[in-house]
């Protein structure tokens, strides 16, 4: 059996946890942020952890 390749695109821009959950960068943080608050940036920097579906959709593409 061959080795899987992971999607390396995905590989970038998400990390599993020690408890199989995934961990992704919010999105809306790159230009235009002239008229976002402050609040809403510091938010962006942040993680976060992917809903259930969106976690089954890029397990198939990190194995």
């Amino acid at each position: 059996m061959p080795k899987i390749k992971s999607h390396r695109g995905a590989a970038k821009r998400f990390k599993k946890t020690a408890n199989g959950k995934i961990k992704g960068n919010h999105a809306f943080k790159s230009h235009i942020l002239g008229k976002k608050s402050a609040k809403r940036k510091r938010k962006l920097r942040k993680e976060y952890v992917l809903s259930k579906p969106d976690t089954k959709r890029i397990m198939r593409l990190i194995p």
